[in-house]
């Protein structure tokens, strides 16, 4: 197939993601389960090539982009506070399933080196990141059981393939160092941290001196993927590299980055990660027709696997819900505090069935070497566990959210609510104003200024103690603020319609409309 074929095929799956995108708002299905069948149609259609999907190329391209958006939008607050939480999840609970998952594969069928079995279990033991984020931004849950959810997926991959990595040098080589694997998954995890923060700070230094916004967007980036290319490269943790960075911009991007650059790279990104995460799903249904291939070449059909990949999945799902209640339950058992805090057996559940598998058990399961015993279960497997928790699991959570009736809880620290906020900001931008208003001689210069910001520090000191600003006083005057901008971009139009401005004119003051609309539109609610 030539080049261009495949550029055509590219732009195939783009009209897919939408049509896919359309037809999951419609079914009310989560947009990664109506991407991942759409993805295991187009395998099948005839004249379609099958798939080789290289693994390392899918996750040197998706992965860290995705993680480093996870990240960005952390709030490091609540990530500090329930960090053992997130912990005893990315790392005891893939640690235990990788261990549960190889025990009873071996029982099952004893054949299977013992190594072959454990790699199996990394493989299929890390929720995913990119599948996590695809279900749980649809669905309304208490603070901290996101915050323990999202802090899981962006932390467990690393846990999994290093599981993974052991393994498979393991069975290839025969042996095994349990202290060299503590330790060097210390170097990995430790590595990985400094590596990200050594770039979260160069970039903090960086940026400020980047005037173009393009610049700007583009130096802040470009980092997500570099370091987790230059981790995997020198041997630490290119996952935790990535998120470590994009912690240190979400946390600092307030002070090195622009307002124009915020907007205008929250839109790049937005986008990009849309198309990202659909183009994986899809991906991860196209491979469907490559493992169906695989497996139907081979000695064994995918009959003869059913009891193996039906035990791997009963043992991947309930091992969780294992983890999650004794962990849970030894929490509230020892510790007061924990008891009270505690959403009781409800949360547990919802925890455990949020454990939705995707691109990186993909990826290890594709990446498993020809000669490696027991690959084609592995790869079978794998893809099963994608499908259910997907597809089963995904679609279903949202109704388990509403039938154990937990609903969306407020921060867990007090917060200023909007009219405390506004109230505050526009204090000190009066204050600053009434200063800047007169000159030396205390003549007053800016008088509509000084009227302009007096009113509105006046209005939002009147209302600071209520729970929202009154939607009558701030509708009507932004819908004024509103109704101007039209007329204003209406005249513009006529301006430029008759050949009165130049087009570098027109969009330089339609800019400036747009801001103004932007602010309105938000300010009014």
């Amino acid at each position: 197939m030539s080049n261009a074929f495949y550029f055509n095929l590219i732009l195939f799956f783009l009209v897919a993601i939408i049509a896919l995108e359309v037809l999951a708002k419609k079914l009310r299905w989560p947009p990664a389960v109506a991407q991942l069948i759409g993805g295991a149609l187009i395998a099948f259609i005839p004249g379609l090539p099958a798939f080789e999907i290289d693994p390392a190329l899918v996750l040197v391209v998706f992965l860290p982009p995705l993680l480093m958006a996870g990240a960005y939008f952390t709030v490091w607050h609540e990530f500090r506070r329930h960090l053992v939480g997130i912990l005893l999840l990315a790392i005891g609970a893939v640690l235990f399933t990788t261990l549960v998952v190889g025990l009873a594969l071996h029982s099952l069928t004893p054949a299977l080196p013992w190594a072959a079995c454990f790699a199996l279990g990394a493989i299929v033991s890390p929720p995913d990141a990119i599948a996590a984020k695809a279900v749980l931004q649809r669905v309304a849950l208490p603070r901290k059981l996101l915050v323990l959810l999202e802090g899981e997926s962006l932390l467990n991959d690393a846990t999994g393939l290093v599981l993974y990595k052991f393994s498979i040098v393991a069975m290839l080589t025969g042996v095994f160092s349990m202290a060299g694997a503590v330790e060097e998954f210390a170097w990995l995890s430790v590595g990985g941290i400094l590596l990200g923060a050594a770039f979260g700070y160069l970039v903090y230094k960086t940026l400020r001196y980047l005037h173009d916004t393009e610049l700007m967007i583009l130096a802040s980036a470009l980092p997500g993927w570099i370091c987790y290319v230059v981790g995997e490269h020198i041997g630490v943790s290119g996952v935790i590299a990535t998120v470590t960075y994009g912690m240190m911009l979400g946390w600092h991007q307030h002070e090195i980055m622009t307002a124009t650059a915020r907007r205008r790279g929250a839109a790049f990104w937005e986008i990009m990660i849309f198309v990202f995460e659909s183009l994986v799903f899809i991906l991860i249904g196209l491979s469907l027709r490559g493992v169906w291939d695989r497996i139907a070449d081979g000695s064994k059909s995918i009959a003869d696997y059913s009891l193996e990949v039906l035990l791997v999945l009963v043992v991947v799902i309930v091992s969780r819900f294992v983890w999650v209640f004794a962990v849970d339950g030894l929490a509230g058992l020892f510790s007061k505090h924990a008891r009270s805090a505690s959403g009781g057996w409800r949360e547990s559940f919802v925890t455990s069935w949020a454990g939705m598998r995707g691109v990186v058990t993909l990826a290890a399961a594709l990446a498993v070497p020809a000669e490696v015993p027991g690959r084609d279960l592995m790869l079978l497997c794998a893809f099963a566990v994608i499908l259910v928790t997907v597809l089963f699991q995904g679609t279903s959570i949202g109704w388990v959210i509403r039938v154990l009736k937990l609903k969306a809880t407020a921060h867990e620290r007090t917060y200023l609510n909007e009219p405390q906020t506004w109230a505050r900001i526009e204090q000190a931008q009066y204050a600053v104003v009434n200063k800047l208003a007169y000159d030396e001689q205390g003549k007053l210069q800016h008088p509509r200024l000084l009227e302009q910001y007096g009113y509105r520090q006046s209005l939002s000191d009147k209302h600071k103690n209520d729970a929202m600003l009154p939607d009558d006083i701030r509708k009507a005057h932004f819908n004024v603020v509103l109704a101007a901008v039209a007329a204003g971009r209406e005249e513009l139009l006529k301006l430029h319609r008759s050949g009165q401005i130049h087009d570098e004119l027109l969009h330089m003051m339609e800019r400036d409309l747009d801001i103004q609309e932007i602010a309105a539109l938000h300010s009014r609610g």
